[in-house]
């Protein structure tokens, strides 16, 4: 169920919207859960950035970017310092958007782990949600390794895995992995639709095969297959979109 705090209807002309956006709001609306919201540009706003992070997961799957554990990651350092730990931290004077955007276009200078990809991937949400003046100025200093993300990136976690849409995070665990891959524990992902998932470093999938690529990494003889945890995450959208209009605000 969706309510709108201020009175208005939830009901948005089917042209301002993608089919995929279309779906999420069907599913919301249908929901027992109720989900509210200030306004109906707050529910339009986190449709399209929903969006944005299932095509940036599709994006970042083509655009030839490597798996790589910490010790060895690259990254493109015109507009990345790699850290001793093998993180990227934003080179001095580099626009964020555009170091961000470099990911996508030249993937084959970067390798990373799959937390990483997660945050580059809400980055590049963001960055094409809110546009690149706004993100430039809210989203300064970058660095990536592993979860740790700008604080204008604020991350909500829930556990209801009958509750979840295209653009949440969710993880597949591998209790049994091989010690000797600890990268194959588990896979973050994006979800990209009803059983279809993102995850850096396996690809494009259904839940099932996901599952099937993370049960060869177990120990040997083991009978113990991973699955999707109850995890879930997402950005506080509404934060993102408050970002955005204190920008415009402070043009006018």
């Amino acid at each position: 169920m969706i309510v709108i705090s201020d009175g208005s209807s939830a009901q948005i002309p089917p042209r301002m919207l993608t089919d995929l956006e279309k779906k999420i709001l069907r599913q919301k609306q249908s929901s027992p859960v109720m989900y509210q919201y200030p306004s109906v540009d707050a529910l339009i706003f986190e449709l399209k950035m929903r969006t944005h992070i299932v095509e940036a997961a599709k994006a970042l799957y083509a655009s030839g970017v490597s798996f790589g554990t910490f010790s060895n990651s690259r990254c493109n350092e015109k507009y990345w310092i790699r850290t001793p730990d093998g993180g990227f931290l934003l080179r001095p004077g580099v626009p964020p958007s555009v170091a961000v955007n470099d990911i996508f276009e030249n993937g084959h200078l970067y390798a990373f782990e799959c937390a990483g990809a997660i945050i580059i991937m809400l980055y590049k949400a963001v960055l094409d949600t809110i546009g690149d003046a706004a993100f430039n100025t809210y989203f300064q200093n970058l660095f990536l390794r592993d979860w740790q993300h700008d604080r204008d990136l604020q991350l909500i976690t829930t556990h209801d895995l009958y509750e979840t849409y295209p653009g949440d995070v969710m993880y597949f665990k591998n209790p049994d992995h091989n010690p000797e891959t600890p990268e194959w524990q588990g896979e973050n992902v994006i979800k990209l639709d009803d059983n279809l998932f993102f995850g850096h470093g396996i690809g494009i999938g259904s839940g099932q095969e996901i599952i099937g690529h993370l049960n060869r990494a177990r120990v040997p003889g083991s009978t113990v297959s991973a699955y999707l945890q109850d995890l879930v995450l997402k950005p506080n959208f509404e934060v993102v979109r408050r970002l955005s209009m204190r920008y415009e605000e402070q043009l006018a």
